[in-house]
């Protein structure tokens, strides 16, 4: 008799916005994890924060199930870089293994049980460190009897992984000045522009007096680490937190707001495998950079001669 899959942790990571955090918790209460962690930041002195981040807290004492609960409630503000870094350590200094989720990444119900069975199956192997539920090229993989494949990339829109992964992050990317002397990135990347662009936001990182971001950190850890991660062929995760109040998803134009989250089939269809999937990931970059907006972006920000900003 086969036995259900056993459900991961999931640390929950939210702040001053109740109505995208209650859909995210709905789907949390759906898949009912034994053990649920809620990191919240502080208020900012800005005058509303502190009844939104009241409002936002109190969802989750609508726990229902049996469920044993853990709260880092922060009474002060320690930013969008800082608050989810420490979250996280904190979640894997008491679990080997677990889900992320942010309070604007509304997950399919699938997206747990695929989580779940994946950070079984590779908690052994340290080349996959980042199991994604996000999808951003419409279901397309070219393997397409798989029901994921390893990359290069990754998105942090509902995601998992274990502690061996992430004992390794770098939210300095400390290391990035003496690597780059040493050509360690010059034939890591399919193209030029791709280059260009990845080690910009490190770059970024660095020179920022304040950094307001920690996924950039967790790609260059997996960069350096020559870690992998799982891709879904069905996006499994669907934002919705774009508009004026976020504080990166700002722009209505963005495409990824459009995508669904979908459902995924079990039993999932493995690939035979653990290699990068290079036609996947050079579709991917295509997809992401054709994207008006997004490469007028890109291509102001790195200045690149030749190329032009229009259209």
């Amino acid at each position: 008799m086969k036995t259900e899959t056993a459900q991961a942790p999931v640390l929950f990571i939210i702040f001053n916005r109740p109505e995208q955090t209650k859909k995210v918790f709905d789907m949390i209460r759906k898949a009912q994890p034994k053990k649920l962690y809620v990191a919240a930041d502080g208020p900012r002195n800005n005058g509303k924060d502190n009844q939104c981040c009241k409002e936002t807290r109190a969802i989750i004492d609508l726990v229902d199930w049996d469920c044993e609960v853990k709260t880092l409630f922060r009474e002060e503000n320690i930013g969008c870089g800082l608050g989810p870094k420490t979250a996280i350590d904190w979640f894997f200094e008491n679990e080997e293994a677990g889900i992320i989720l942010e309070d604007d990444c509304l997950p399919s119900a699938s997206f747990f049980r695929f989580c779940s069975e994946l950070l079984i199956k590779y908690k052994d192997n340290n080349q996959i460190m980042h199991i994604g539920g996000s999808n951003f090229q419409n279901g397309y993989i070219s393997d397409s009897d798989y029901s994921y494949y390893f990359s290069y990339f990754s998105h942090e829109w509902g995601w998992a992984s274990w502690r061996r992964a992430w004992k390794n992050y770098d939210y300095e990317v400390s290391t990035y000045p003496e690597l780059k002397r040493k050509g360690y990135f010059d034939k890591y990347f399919s193209n030029f522009i791709e280059k260009k662009y990845r080690l910009s936001k490190i770059e970024k990182t660095i020179k920022a007096k304040e950094v307001s971001w920690w996924d950039y950190q967790w790609d260059y850890t997996k960069l350096v680490n020559s870690g992998l991660s799982i891709i879904p062929n069905q996006n499994m995760i669907k934002n919705v937190g774009f508009g004026e109040d976020a504080t990166h998803t700002i722009s209505a134009n963005d495409a990824r707001q459009y995508n669904e989250a979908q459902e995924i089939d079990f039993p999932l269809a493995h690939p035979n495998f653990i290699i990068r999937n290079v036609k996947a990931d050079r579709r991917y970059f295509k997809f992401f950079f054709k994207d008006t907006i997004v490469r007028r972006k890109i291509l102001g920000f790195l200045r690149i001669p030749g190329y032009s900003t229009n259209g």
